[in-house]
C-alpha cells in the first residue's frame, strides 16, 4: 500500500522557519513528481512548490518563491519543504503528493497527482 506521511508542521512566529519533510512507502519515489500544496480555512487547496521526477529541477508558486525550498532525499524516499520568512497568510495544511505520470513536467493542479498525504497543520502568529 501506498504511503505518504507529512511531518514538522507546528506553530511558529511570522518570520520564523519550519522544514516539513514527506516520507512514502510502498513505492519508490525518486522519478515521480513530487509536490507540495496547501489549504487554509475556507479556500481551496493551492500549489506551493513541485519538484521533477526526471531533471529534479524545481517550480514555485509566485507566494512562496525566495522564501521556501523543495529538496528531496531519494535515498530515504522524503522531500522536504523548507520554509523560512514565514507569514500569516502561510498558515494552513500542507499536504505533499506525488505524480508518478512523468512524461510532462510537475503541473501546479492538484488533479494531476495520484498520491497524497494526510497533510500537517502549520500555523504562523503575530
Amino acid at each position: 500500500q501506498v504511503y505518504l506521511g507529512e511531518a514538522g508542521g507546528g506553530l511558529v512566529q511570522a518570520g520564523g522557519s519550519l522544514r516539513l519533510s514527506c516520507a512514502g512507502s510502498g513505492r519508490t519515489f525518486s522519478t515521480d513528481h513530487m509536490g507540495w500544496f496547501r489549504q487554509a480555512p475556507g479556500k481551496g487547496r493551492e500549489f506551493v512548490a513541485a519538484s521533477s521526477g526526471n531533471d529534479y529541477s524545481t517550480y514555485y508558486a509566485d507566494s512562496v518563491k525566495g522564501r521556501f525550498t523543495i529538496s528531496r532525499d531519494n535515498a530515504k524516499n522524503t522531500v522536504y519543504l523548507q520554509m523560512n520568512s514565514l507569514k500569516l497568510e502561510d498558515t494552513a495544511v500542507y499536504y505533499c503528493a506525488a505524480n508518478s505520470r512523468t512524461l510532462r513536467p510537475p503541473s501546479t493542479s492538484e488533479w494531476t497527482y495520484n498520491y497524497w498525504g494526510q497533510g500537517t497543520q502549520v500555523t504562523v502568529s503575530s
